[in-house]
């Protein structure tokens, strides 16, 4: 009972860490312009890894999407395949912690063949979690890096929601897929400690049985 709840918990923050993690790959404001040394506030400029937005006084916000994906920096480009791989391995691992739940029945499946599913489920959940990490701390860094160079001429830009809801689905779909993990090994048969006696039946079993008392023995009295 306990392993399924554990595996029902895993599988939950799982699909929100994939849910989230999809927000953050369609979201345009994984950096937005600085207003820190800028006189006019009204407008604003944010970017993320497939459109660049901006926004005028009244509101009306025009996005355009990127024309080139071959000019663009490596670290976005690298940041888009991050990306869209996590997507593709969170996909499969809610398909197959689905399939690894103890109240799924998949024909003749035994239970070790469904823990070993589940175990796969919560592998990748976190290797899912670990691209999307990797994706929008670099993309940050980068970020924080042309921010504090001096000697940057373009726009300088801030940390964009996009990449706080990176972070947070990165930190639930590592979470889920180690809970299923952990399920894995909590329903795992015990194994009994001790000796195993073997009992073979094709052999025929000996009685031993105390040697009859002889007829000459005569038993003694001590006073």
């Amino acid at each position: 009972m306990a392993a399924m709840v554990f595996q029902l918990m895993g599988m939950f923050l799982g699909i929100v860490g994939w849910c989230l993690e999809s927000s953050s790959t369609n979201s345009a404001v994984w950096r937005k312009a600085s207003h820190g040394e800028a006189v006019v506030t009204a407008s604003s400029q944010f970017e993320g890894l497939w459109v660049s937005c901006a926004s005028n006084s009244l509101g009306a916000i025009h996005c355009h999407r990127f024309k080139t994906v071959l000019g663009l920096p490596g670290y976005i480009q690298a940041c888009r395949a991050l990306m869209i791989i996590a997507l593709i391995l969170g996909l499969l691992a809610v398909i197959l912690a689905a399939m690894g739940l103890k109240c799924t029945k998949l024909g003749s499946t035994s239970e070790e063949s469904k823990g070993k599913i589940s175990l796969t489920a919560g592998v990748m959940f976190i290797l899912s979690g670990l691209c999307v990490m990797v994706a929008v701390s670099w993309y940050a860094a980068r970020v924080v890096q042309e921010f504090n160079n001096p000697f940057y001429g373009g726009t300088k830009y801030e940390l964009g929601a996009g990449l706080y809801l990176g972070w947070a689905a990165a930190a639930l779909a590592i979470l889920g897929g180690g809970i299923l993990c952990t399920s894995f090994k909590s329903s795992r048969p015990a194994k009994t400690r001790g000796h195993d006696y073997n009992y073979s039946s094709s052999q025929p079993q000996k009685i031993y049985r105390s040697a009859p008392a002889s007829e000459n023995s005569t038993s003694k009295a001590y006073v």
